[in-house]
């Protein structure tokens, strides 16, 4: 007796074989290598984002770069030349990480308030240049949600640097990053220069959402940085196979949300994270379930 009725068969053949035809249009091929190199951002950058416990400082950088994108959006509309949201997001994500970070060492204000401030002015002022600039309705949803869809070559060869630049900072910081992550105390007596560190691990967090900002979104950036980088330290107390399974996960995120999104025809970043979080979910109860 056959498992699966035969029109069931026929259904499942007919959306793999319509996934793969998918692979023969530009945007598709786009949108899997800009998945697979996202995952490594994801991967690498989430294990520090967990281990540190810094998931919140990230959320209020993602925000605040609202900020810069709307002020690039209402520049560009306004004067003669115009300028790219992705400049305008790393200033607003940069200042914004070296402040909360300069803030929070040195005691001048308490960190959940230096955040809650930062993150809700770049929101009111992204909201308040988008209101400001004719015609950018379409733009401020995609820059809220993502599109992968519309990744350009150009995007892609900034997501590769980034890529670079993600993999030689952890290779020549691989222990003071390691030691400012977990035990910043002791890195301080180890002779760590554990403030430039930590503030140099916020501007790695704040270039990596503002490269990976066309891909799910503001709203939904971090939930990708934490979820597979979550489930992996809950696998693993090696920073370096947490770094390997968070990528994995990220991978498996990325490609399935891709597939279901085609399949179903859903906006390609909520599918994704939704996608993530249903594994996250699973993976939660589980564990629960277990304890």
């Amino acid at each position: 007796m056959s498992i699966l009725p035969v029109s069931s068969i026929y259904l499942i053949i007919d959306l793999i074989s319509g996934f793969f035809e998918l692979l023969e249009y530009t945007f598709y091929r786009r949108a899997m290598i800009t998945g697979f190199l996202a995952s490594i951002v994801f991967g690498i950058v989430g294990t520090y984002v967990v281990i540190k416990r810094i998931v919140f400082i990230s959320d209020g950088i993602a925000h605040a770069s609202f900020g810069g994108i709307g002020l690039a959006f209402f520049l560009s509309h306004y004067l003669v030349f115009s300028f790219d949201p992705l400049a305008g997001a790393a200033v607003f994500a940069l200042i914004s990480a070296v402040g909360i970070g300069l803030m929070s060492k040195k005691k001048v204000q308490r960190e959940d308030t230096a955040i809650g401030i930062i993150w809700v002015l770049g929101m009111a002022l992204g909201a308040l240049f988008f209101t400001l600039t004719p015609g950018y309705q379409t733009s401020m949803e995609n820059v809220l949600f993502g599109n992968i869809y519309m990744i350009s070559d150009v995007d892609i060869y900034l997501l590769s640097i980034l890529v670079v630049f993600v993999l030689v900072a952890v290779f020549l910081f691989y222990h003071e990053l390691q030691a400012v992550s977990f035990d910043e105390e002791f890195a301080e007596v180890a002779g760590v220069k554990t403030t430039f560190f930590y503030l140099f691990l916020l501007v790695i967090v704040a270039l990596s959402i503002v490269f990976l900002l066309r891909f799910v979104g503001i709203i939904l950036v971090i939930a990708l940085f934490t979820m597979p980088a979550s489930i992996a330290s809950g696998l693993s107390h090696d920073i370096k196979k947490i770094m390997l399974y968070s990528w994995i996960l990220s991978l498996i995120f990325v490609m399935g949300g891709l597939f279901l999104s085609y399949v179903f025809d859903f906006p390609s970043g909520p599918t994704i994270t939704l996608f993530g979080g249903i594994i996250f979910i699973a993976y939660t109860l589980a564990r629960w379930v277990r304890v």
